[in-house]
């Protein structure tokens, strides 16, 4: 008979998921960060880079509150997320609207993170890992931030030279 699955497994594979998924953000925005046109872009992956280091730091904590070694698991959505950001990269590369189109990817990542972060936090809760919760919370809120930075970026900026004639 096939052990029963609770909430607590489905927290720590969902932990494991988005551990991946830091793990890959953190290879990723470097390559982001070259292919940036704009200045401004440049610096919001650059501060993202090191708030992803400390976001893997927290999650090494949760980690260790559950009493389990930290390790990813494939998370296939980031892997389709990053491989739309790439095709960007290579498709828009030099034209107006390239910037556009790695700030939209960058939201992709963080509206997926936003949401995952969201569950863990809230199953942390249901758990009891009170520690956990308060970790996650703090690196949900990062996203949310992060976010709201490429919308005002996008709106102020990215968008507008996206609709140029020519690239920033």
């Amino acid at each position: 008979m096939a052990k029963m699955k609770k909430l607590e497994g489905l927290f720590h594979d969902t932990l494991k998921d988005v551990y991946f998924a830091e793990k890959k953000i953190l290879a990723t925005l470097p390559k982001m960060m070259k292919a940036a046109q704009h200045a401004d872009l440049k610096a919001a992956f650059e501060k993202h880079l090191g708030e992803t280091e400390g976001q893997i730091e927290r999650l090494e904590q949760v980690f260790a509150e559950i009493d389990k070694k930290p390790q990813g698991k494939t998370c296939d959505a980031i892997v389709g997320i990053a491989k739309e950001g790439q095709e960007i990269m290579d498709e828009y590369e030099g034209m107006p609207a390239h910037d556009a189109g790695l700030l939209a990817a960058a939201q992709a990542v963080e509206h997926y993170e936003m949401s995952r972060y969201g569950t863990l936090r809230t199953w942390a809760e249901e758990l009891g890992y009170t520690k956990s919760v308060k970790l996650l919370q703090q690196t949900l809120d990062q996203e949310r931030a992060t976010d709201a930075a490429l919308t005002k970026l996008a709106k102020a900026v990215i968008n507008l030279d996206a609709e140029q004639d020519e690239a920033a």
